[in-house]
Parts: C-alpha cells; structure tokens; sequence
C-alpha cells in the first residue's frame, strides 16, 4: 500500500496561491467526482480551510488502477487516450496527484512543486496525525482543525472516494488527537488576543454571559474572532456599533446581534456590562470625562472593557475608577506569551504520542491486511477438512457423539499445525512492508488465492 499527502499550507506559501488553489465545498465534490471515475481504486481525502489545502490519498499495491486520458477541469468531459496506469511508485503517484491539482486549478504545476508540500509513505500519515492534533496548525493547538479535518473525510465518504486504508486513517487521526487532548494541555492554553480575553480575563469578572449585556465595537476580523469566542460561552445579547453601518449590519446578521449607529455609542455604553473595543481610530473614542457622565445612568454597575485596539480605544484614566476593568492588548498579550510557552513545553510529548500511534497504525493495518489472506488461507484448508470428515462419517455411520467429537477435534488440530508455519512467517513479515508484499502474493499464488 501507499500513503500520499500534497498540500498548500501557511509554512510555505502566501494567501495568493492558497486562493487559487482552494475547494469550495461543490467543487471538492467535483473533483472527487472525477478522481473516483478516473482512478477508481485510489482512496482521496481533500481538506479545504484558510490555512491549508491538502490532498490525501491511499492505494493498494496489489491492485491495477486504469486511467485514460489527462487531468481535466472541473465539469468538462475528459479527454479519452492511450490506457494508463497509476503508477505504484509513491513518489510517481504523487506526481500524477500534482499535476492533477494543478491543471484543475489553472496553476503550473512547476509553481505546485516548488510552493507546497508533498510527502509519501509514513511522512503522509504523520502529517495527517499532526494536522489533526492541531500540531501543524498556525496556532498549535487551536480547536478548529480537528472538526475541519473529520468533516473533510465525512464529504469524501459521501462522494465514494474513502476506502479502507483511509478509513483507518482518518478514523486513527481522530482517535491520536483525543489522546493529545487528554495525556498532554496542549490544547487547554488559549494564545490569540481575543481567546485569551474571553476565556482568561471575561471569565475571571463574569460566571455566565447569557443574561450580560455585550457590546463590541469595530467589525474587522479581530472582532468577529472574539465574537466566535464569545458565543462558545453562551453571549447572547450582543451588540455592534462601528462607524459603517454595513459592515456592523453584516456582522450582527452572522451572530444574530444587534447593531446600533455610531452616534448612539454613550447609549449602548450605558447598557453593557462588557465591551471589547477594537476599532482603528488614532485617538480614544471614549474620555474619562465622557465616561463620568454616564455612571449616574449605568447605576455605577461593574463593567469590563477589553481595549483590543492600538492605539487605545478608551482613556487609560479609566482604569483608576472602582467599578471599571478596564484591560489593554498587552495585558493579554503577556498571557498569551505565557500561555504559548506552555504550549511548546508540551509540544514535545504530544509529537511523541503521535510517532508512536503511528507505529501502531502500521502494524494494525499490515496485519489486518494479511488478516484477510489468512482467512482465505483457512477457508482453503477447512473445505477438503469438512469433505473428509463427511466422508469418513458417512462410513462409520455407528460411532458415537464423543468419538465424531474427538475426529473433528483430530482433523482441526492437523490443520492448524499445517496453517502454523504459513502464519508465523506472515506474521513476522508485519513490520517489513516489502517482505509482507512479497510474502502475501506467494501465498495467493502458491494456494490460488482470489
């Protein structure tokens, strides 16, 4: 069998080309479409996110995949020509996977080459265990990637192009990066500005945020991060205020908030209990003094102002008042340094975890793949087994219950004895790839196999 990754990722390539290069969800379904046409036998897996695009795929060695023709864009009729086969070199496999991408996507394949990372064998598979762990994220250990990469597989299973070697695959990726969430804390320490504000500093003022009123000014993408967060904690009653209107509308429809004008800024500031200010204004929009003049109304209630923004959103004076919080990027930032750091302390025991239930994936599947040799190798032995048995019964029509007991028993014994020296070499050959290939297809051909 061969293992295949080719992917676009962060590390090596900018944002241009990881556009050009990305599926939206129709058109992995396209292009899965035609892999599972063109290559019947191979197994394909296409991860799509901001960070990355990366292509998986799998083969048998022992099986012939016919192809025709060229890779061809998506929703064009392939152009038929001398017969192919997929090569069953790695390296020549993820060639023709390159090209493919590549003259789908309308890019050299040159460029794919030189941009993107290609890996093959054990290297395919560790990637795919690091990536979803969250070890090859942008942030190490960012909770998003292992759902995006078990919804990748669900697609691929839905188009037909999964079969058991990325069943097993897939389904160990998922089972290592729950082993990296509970035997490592890789996963507990928040490090971006608005998770370590929501989780870190929100959460130390505030118990629950369902009945709180929330108010968020500026609508860029900092924002809308925190707001992620924010209704992973249960927020609410969320509003947007920011100086164009549609932009804050377009942000309120997509967390079913509320937007007020940036002229009512005092009134929604009176309402909230926590605001999280991240605007790109060069001097503070709220002044102590303007602050002041809203206590009366705001009953002198507890609030906690989260200025993301530089320079600062609010009056640093602000901070002096007793019911104020008031935090600024870089207390944050000095958690989210802390928080890294432990981050990496761990990151060392989370890729043992995953280099040694790669070692254990291989076995599981070459044994499982010589598993179903055995079972033939068995079926092939227990049919004369049962041939003869009948006929000596048949003979001896007056032996009794025990004695055809201890016959049958006789004949299993002999059987296994002559199985034993067949499954111990098999057996062996687990942890040689080339021996077990070898050793599989001399059994198949030595006792005619299907």
């Amino acid at each position: 069998m061969i293992w295949m990754a080719v992917g676009c990722r962060y590390h090596e390539a900018d944002v241009s080309l990881r556009e050009k290069l990305a599926f939206s969800q129709t058109q992995i379904r396209e292009a899965l479409a035609h892999l599972r046409e063109r290559f019947p036998e191979l197994e394909v897996v296409i991860l799509s996110t901001c960070n990355r695009v990366e292509i998986y795929a799998a083969r048998e060695l022992d099986t012939e995949i016919s192809v025709t023709g060229k890779a061809c864009e998506a929703g064009e009729t392939c152009e038929t020509g001398e017969n192919q086969t997929f090569p069953t070199d790695a390296e020549a496999g993820i060639n023709w996977l390159t090209d493919f991408w590549a003259e789908l996507k309308g890019v050299e394949a040159e460029r794919l080459q030189n941009e993107c990372f290609r890996a093959v064998g054990d290297g395919a598979l560790t990637h795919l265990f690091m990536v979803a762990s969250s070890l090859d994220s942008m942030i190490v250990g960012e909770g998003q990637i292992g759902g995006q990469v078990q919804d990748a597989y669900e697609l691929a299973v839905d188009c037909g192009t999964v079969g058991p070697l990325l069943h097993a695959a897939f389904q160990r990726a998922g089972n290592i990066s729950r082993k990296v969430t509970v035997e490592t804390a890789i996963h507990q320490y928040r490090t971006s500005v608005p998770s370590v504000a929501v989780s870190c500093f929100a959460r130390q003022i505030f118990e629950h945020f369902e009945k709180k009123e929330i108010l968020v000014i500026g609508a860029g993408k900092m924002a809308e991060e925190t707001l992620l967060y924010l209704r992973e904690e249960g927020a609410q009653n969320i509003t947007i205020v920011n100086r164009s209107l549609e932009k804050a509308e377009k942000m309120a429809s997509q967390f079913q908030g509320k937007v007020r004008a940036w002229g009512e800024l005092d009134a929604a500031l009176t309402e909230a209990d926590l605001v999280i200010s991240l605007t790109g204004a060069t001097e503070p929009i709220v002044t102590l003094e303007q602050f002041r003049k809203l206590e009366n109304a705001r009953n002198f209630r507890p609030i906690l102002i989260l200025d993301l923004a530089v320079p600062r959103d609010f009056d640093s004076r602000l901070a002096a008042l007793e019911n104020v919080y008031l935090y600024t990027v870089d207390d944050l930032q000095s958690v989210c340094d802390a928080n890294q750091e432990a981050r990496n302390q761990d990151f060392p025991r989370a890729k043992q975890i995953v280099e040694e239930q790669l070692q254990v994936f291989l076995v599981d599947v070459r044994h499982r793949k010589s598993g179903r040799v055995i079972r033939e190798l068995r079926q092939f032995w227990d049919k004369p087994k049962e041939m003869e048995l009948e006929r000596l019964f048949r003979k001896l029509p007056e032996l009794t219950d025990a004695q055809r007991g201890e016959i049958e028993y006789a004949f299993n014994r002999l059987v296994n004895k002559l199985l034993h020296p067949t499954l111990e070499s098999l057996h062996e050959a687990g942890n040689n790839p080339e021996s077990q290939r070898g050793l599989l297809n001399a059994v198949r051909k030595l006792f005619r196999l299907s």
